[in-house]
């Protein structure tokens, strides 16, 4: 009963139209009524205690890291350099998203950014060079999506926040499924260029490429830093995030000279309003999740569940197909604010890693943001390369498809994730 009191209440704001943050806690209050354990106390301490959160401070580092890759020339670099090296390939362009798609993400952990950057830059050269729109948008949303799954990763530490999961170890852990989503995007282009009558690009001689190279460095050696410095122990996540916008901060400012201090200005104000976003609804979930805790909704689920729990690749399989099919009315974060603290109890009990766990969790969150007719990513590729949104849910159907068939066989191979985490231990 308190479960389709807290969903009916939950879907129902939404459908009125009301803010997903807010929703979340009126549907805690809900659960609070139907138990008689309402106290305005009650909600605003878990509001507090929902951002008062050391970890959370990552947050807004990452995000700013982001804006000054942006905003200083780092991503633009990435993608030329990228360009140089494999864009004389037939398809060339859309393998240059790819390989541009998985370097931005172990710069940045946000989707949408890498999407804006990759499609800002590369879909008016496929547009010109003859590639269709509508795949060449598809291209870059699906490329896009590797950024919440190598780290560094948000979406990793608001899970790792709420599930009580070592980020670190989730850190390490995406990095190799990070790569197969770009093999198997690679694979998914391989076919669809095939049939795209396109204008080749010159090849790129090695002395520019070296040069190329060389500016591009820089940008490279970020990954390396806050991956080697997780792996070694020198900073925490949080800490990392600090690392992360410093350096790209200096990096745009004294290498590549394209960060002036009202473009820093500016970096700062959308990160301010994107935080501000993120912070709010993990403050107004913490109601939710307190009183899903209380309610025991988790014990509920469990219950409708529990056939499954000698089985747990079916339980694994069961609880994914639930989040794609959120993941197409529901943003990323409320799906992460949502689920997990209803998943995680069955999880333990079913005795799955909870680090794999977040890994394929975080990857199907991803898929969410370009299955229609919420897709997020999708609003913004259609928004930034100029297309329609029926025309980039035409372009998103092979990758999805791809992406789809990887998700899949991680949940049926789950070594695929849990052996080479143990590498980096």
């Amino acid at each position: 009963m308190s479960a389709i009191v807290f969903l009916s209440s939950l879907l129902g704001l939404i459908a009125l139209g009301l803010p997903i943050a807010f929703a979340l806690m009126f549907a805690g209050v809900a659960l609070m009524l139907l138990t008689g354990q309402f106290d305005a106390q009650i909600v605003v301490q878990n509001a507090v205690a929902g951002a008062d959160n050391f970890v959370l401070m990552a947050v807004p580092f990452f995000i700013l890291a982001g804006e000054f890759m942006n905003a200083g020339g780092l991503s633009k670099r990435i993608v030329e350099m990228a360009g140089a090296f494999v864009g004389h390939l037939r398809g060339g362009l859309g393998y240059v998203a790819i390989c541009a798609g998985i370097l931005l993400a172990s710069l940045s952990g946000s989707a949408v950014a890498d999407t804006a950057a990759l499609a800002a830059i590369l879909v008016p050269m496929m547009r010109q060079a003859g590639y269709d729109p509508a795949r060449a948008c598809g291209l870059m949303a699906a490329s896009g999506i590797i950024a919440p799954v190598i780290p560094p990763s948000i979406g990793f530490l608001i899970f790792g926040v709420v599930a009580n999961v070592s980020i670190t170890r989730l850190f390490l852990a995406g990095i190799v499924p990070g790569i197969l989503m770009g093999l198997f995007l690679t694979v998914a282009w391989w076919f669809v260029a095939r049939r795209q009558q396109a204008a080749l690009t010159p090849r790129v001689p090695w002395g520019q490429r070296l040069r190329l190279l060389g500016q591009g460095g820089w940008a490279l050696m970020l990954p390396v830093i806050i991956i080697g410095g997780l792996r070694f122990g020198i900073f925490t996540p949080t800490e990392s995030a600090v690392v992360a916008a410093a350096y790209a901060l200096f990096v745009g400012l004294v290498v590549y000279r394209e960060l002036s201090w009202r473009k820093v200005y500016e970096c700062l104000l959308s990160t301010a309003q994107t935080t501000s976003v993120v912070l709010l609804l993990a403050a107004l979930a913490m109601v939710a999740s307190y009183m899903i805790t209380i309610a025991d909704i988790s014990g509920q689920v469990g219950g409708w569940l529990s056939a499954l729990s000698d089985h747990p690749m079916i339980l694994m399989a069961a609880m994914m197909v639930v989040v794609f099919f959120a993941g197409m009315v529901l943003d990323f974060i409320p799906i992460v604010l949502i689920f997990t603290p209803v998943f995680m109890p069955i999880i333990q009990a079913a005795d799955i890693d909870p680090v794999y766990f977040g890994v394929i969790f975080i990857m199907n969150c991803s898929i969410g943001m370009i299955t229609p007719p919420v897709g997020v990513v999708l609003n913004v590729v259609s928004s930034v390369g100029k297309v329609s949104m029926a025309q980039a849910t035409r372009g998103i159907a092979p990758f999805l498809l791809a992406l789809v068939t990887l998700l899949i066989a991680l949940i049926l191979f789950p070594e695929l994730v849990t052996v080479p985490a143990q590498w980096w231990r």
